[in-house]
């Protein structure tokens, strides 16, 4: 990766900006099975609302990262998959995962003692 990959023209910068939101990894890493209707990604989710998980879903097919299929014979039927581009971001958000899985403990301790330093 050259020098300057982080530079705001620069396309690593783009992946880190879609990585950067948090529920964009999640409905991401909560398509990954298949395709999911918007209620039973709010139920495998939790804590996030319709409205964050619509915005969500909009700039990920914004992106092209997933795609939206209406059901002919129901139209209120949506079902969103995730696309083949949308696919090769899995394994970056995993390896994400296990670091937060190994490091999580020291980030927080970190942060608690951070915290600790202002609070005495």
């Amino acid at each position: 990766m050259p020098s300057d990959a982080f530079l705001a023209d620069c396309r690593a910068r783009l992946a880190f900006d879609l990585l950067s939101n948090t529920w964009n990894a999640v409905v991401l890493w909560a398509l990954r099975d298949g395709p999911s209707r918007p209620v039973e990604l709010r139920e495998r989710i939790g804590g996030i609302s319709s409205k964050v998980l619509n915005e969500t879903l909009r700039r990920l097919q914004f992106n092209g990262l997933v795609d939206r299929r209406t059901d002919p014979e129901a139209p209120s039927r949506v079902e969103y998959r995730l696309t083949a581009l949308g696919r090769t971001l899995l394994a970056p958000i995993d390896a994400v995962g296990a670091w937060a899985f190994e490091h999580g403990d020291e980030v927080m301790a970190a942060q608690e003692a951070s915290c600790a330093r202002y609070t005495d």
